[in-house]
């Protein structure tokens, strides 16, 4: 099994230190075995809809959660969002918008088009890696994702 098939956590974050410091974050806590690193929108993209560089990938195969900046090159975190919630099975995947934005405008957008929870990245280091353990903690082990045959109920005839 490769690992892009067995991904728990996809992080979608274009500015190398924040991806850093995430995955960083998520290693202290046991957490970032199974995450896969898009650098941009189009990426992430590909990734879930498995075309381009990702057109072998299991579709079945989905992240448990999906951390998402908004800021990003290519589409930003908005569109990406827009085309979770619009393809079926990937609508029912958490996606959990990560941001430096305390913009209300983006909040309200986020929620709109169908984040579930929308965390500002703190600025502190130490603050970051608590954030980031916390929220990944929740979203991996206690949230209760739908798989299997739930997937296919939400719509993947596949």
């Amino acid at each position: 099994m490769r690992l892009q098939d067995s991904v728990e956590i996809m992080l979608v974050e274009d500015n190398p230190t924040d991806g850093e410091l995430c995955i960083r974050a998520l290693q202290r806590q046991g957490l970032a075995d199974h995450l896969f690193w898009a650098k941009d929108g189009a990426e992430a993209i590909d990734f879930l809809c498995c075309t381009g560089a990702y057109a072998g990938r299991d579709k079945a195969a989905q992240p448990k959660v999906v951390f998402l900046d908004l800021r990003l090159p290519k589409i930003d975190g908005f569109g990406v969002l827009l085309r979770i919630r619009q393809e079926e099975p990937l609508r029912v995947i958490p996606v959990v918008v990560l941001t430096s934005s305390n913009e209300d405008c983006d909040i309200v957008a986020g929620y709109r088009l169908g984040a579930n929870s929308f965390v500002s990245k703190p600025v502190e280091f130490d603050r970051y890696h608590v954030a980031m353990a916390e929220v990944a903690r929740y979203w991996l082990r206690l949230n209760r994702p739908p798989y299997g045959g739930l997937m296919r109920a939400a719509g993947d005839n596949t």
